[in-house]
């Protein structure tokens, strides 16, 4: 989570306590609070959808939605202030895995264990998907609505225009930074690559730009064997100097177009639809936002748009790589009603609305029974390749850490983004500031 000043909470926190008084201990209404935002617009159909089925299954029973409009950052520091108080806390949120120890440790999340042993369904989710809900204690704390994988989106068009051929297949770091100078050079009023950074984007920069980088060195961020933290790596020094070879190289956005806390709807919305991108290292979910149900539909889109494995930096293997997150539903731990609220979330992650939402919002299933119901598989052309990255993809170190080093990430990125550090100056910074929130004992060199 970004810092915010004192005075920025006091404002945030007013206008969600202002906007989002309770129902307190009505036992016939639960709240659900989500995010709703820009590519987010399936998830607000999907909730209005699940109360509308809830209340007519459950007379007299009253399901206030809260749609919370906020970027990411700024998504996460509303729900945390709304679990602060018994009276704005809700009974069922959406939730980012990589938020989930933390949020436990904070005492936002209630354990979902007695009722998923009841719960038939539960035997449909991938043993992955399973453990993305799970805390430190080994319970589980929510249940995944979908996954993701990350790659590259290329305008098909633009390529065949600067003379690139097409099926794009970059094998390396610098095939891609070749293509995008290519771009640069052929078309000058083309944004040739979008990777997002800097702190504004929050998970968006550290995870999906950052991380995807990362892991496709010989490094990596998180020592899963030693349960250590590493520092000092020459793939994070390689990674923040791909970040600069795109910023300063002026193969990117500009600097305050990707600190905009906008551009992801930007790129998705306006940039790739019009011709104006032609690189976009994005998740798999992005052409959610094309479909006839999505909130930019161009039906288009896979005429124009191909997809590519991100390549590891020098071709090593596997040759290719991808991070993978999702978000799951839970319960709050302030719940006066929270069999109620389990009843709403079994409603949510049914076969029927798992399925629904999934193909509205272009997202990897969870669920055997949906991932292979022919329906889901021919609902959008990319699903096939996106879930055939998946034994490349990585996981983020589930600890509850995670959330300050991952600040720390992208403040790195920002400083060498806009010329304020080199990478190596970024890199020792970001090391300093590790020690100083996991001790020195509880990291490693790499």
């Amino acid at each position: 989570m970004r810092r915010m000043t004192f005075a920025a909470v006091a404002a945030v926190a007013g206008l969600t306590l202002a906007g989002c008084a309770g129902p307190g201990d009505d036992p016939n209404t639960i709240k659900v609070a989500y995010q709703k935002f820009g590519n987010f617009v399936q998830l607000d159909e999907h909730m209005k959808q699940v109360k509308e089925d809830f209340e007519a299954e459950n007379e007299g029973v009253t399901v206030e939605l809260v749609p919370i409009e906020a970027q990411q950052n700024d998504y996460f520091t509303k729900l945390a202030l709304m679990n602060r108080s018994d009276a704005t806390a809700p009974d069922v949120m959406y939730e980012d895995t990589f938020m989930i120890k933390s949020d436990v440790d904070a005492g936002y999340l209630a354990p979902l264990d007695e009722y998923l042993a009841d719960w038939e369904d539960w035997d449909q989710f991938f043993d992955n998907a399973k453990q993305a809900g799970e805390g430190d204690d080994g319970k589980i704390y929510g249940v995944s609505m979908g996954t993701d994988t990350r790659a590259l989106w290329y305008n098909e068009k633009l390529f065949e225009q600067a003379g690139i051929p097409v099926p794009w297949e970059p094998k390396t770091w610098d095939d891609v930074l070749s293509a995008a100078e290519t771009i640069k050079s052929k078309l000058p009023e083309v944004v040739p690559f979008n990777i997002y950074s800097g702190k504004p984007q929050g998970e968006a920069a550290a995870m999906q730009g950052f991380e995807m980088l990362l892991y496709g060195t010989e490094d990596t961020l998180y020592d899963e064997d030693e349960q250590k933290w590493v520092v000092g790596s020459q793939g994070f020094i390689d990674s923040l100097q791909f970040i600069a070879d795109v910023y300063q190289g002026g193969l990117g956005p500009t600097p305050q177009q990707a600190l905009d806390k906008n551009i992801g709807t930007k790129v998705v919305g306006e940039w790739l639809p019009n011709d104006q991108l032609a690189i976009n290292l994005d998740g798999s979910w992005t052409s959610g936002t094309w479909l006839e149900s999505g909130n930019v539909p161009w039906p288009e889109w896979d005429d124009v748009m191909g997809t590519a494995p991100m390549p590891t930096q020098n071709g090593q293997e596997p040759g290719a790589v991808s991070m993978s997150g999702g978000w799951t539903l839970a319960m709050g731990e302030k719940s006066k009603n929270k069999d109620l609220a389990w009843e709403f979330m079994a409603m949510a992650l049914n076969k029927e609305n798992s399925q629904a939402y999934d193909i509205a919002a272009s997202q990897i299933a969870v669920r055997t029974d949906v991932s292979e119901d022919p329906a889901y598989v021919e609902a959008n052309p990319s699903f096939e390749f996106f879930s055939s990255i998946v034994e490349y993809t990585h996981f983020r170190p589930a600890t509850s850490d995670y959330s300050k080093i991952s600040n720390e990430i992208t403040v790195a990125m920002e400083a060498v983004m806009t010329g304020q550090q080199t990478p190596e100056e970024a890199a020792a910074e970001y090391d300093e500031a590790v020690i100083g929130i996991v001790g020195e004992d509880n990291t490693t060199k790499g």
